[in-house]
């Protein structure tokens, strides 16, 4: 079992009250007050879990300057009242910023019994497969030399 120090404990509890917040503000058609308090509440959920220099470095690097802009940027724009076209910044964002983990969630997915069934049906399939691919694996596949 994995031993949380408290601080992590009460970054686990922001971040998944952040991330209700976010959802139930969806669901009542984009309320601006929901999506604001989900928002402050995700990125300080994450500050106390990772830390605040690590939670820095992570969005301020050079190569994830695009991603942390628009993620950051569709905060901003939820929080003086524009809540759809702020999510729709915010998603993106979040896309880009964390597309280097969905391959490792993909697989981690792909092993849980019933959502690895569900992952393995026809349609979901190929979207998975895009998904759970990153750039730079599929590029060393098809560079790489198989001999059987």
């Amino acid at each position: 079992m994995i031993s949380l120090t408290d601080s992590q404990k009460i970054g686990m509890g922001l971040t998944g009250f952040g991330v209700f917040f976010l959802i139930f503000g969806m669901m009542l058609f984009f309320d601006k007050a929901l999506l604001a308090i989900g928002n402050i509440l995700f990125v300080a959920g994450l500050s106390f879990v990772i830390g605040l220099e690590r939670t820095f470095r992570f969005f301020f690097q050079r190569h994830k300057a695009k991603a942390t802009s628009f993620f950051l940027g569709g905060v901003f724009v939820v929080l003086i009242g524009w809540p759809i076209i702020g999510v729709l910044l915010e998603i993106y964002g979040f896309f880009l910023l964390f597309r280097g983990f969905f391959p490792v969630a993909v697989g981690f997915i792909r092993r849980i019994p019933a959502l690895g069934s569900l992952l393995s049906l026809p349609g979901i399939r190929t979207l998975v497969d895009e998904i759970g691919e990153s750039n730079n694996m599929r590029e060393m596949w098809l560079n790489s030399e198989v001999t059987i």
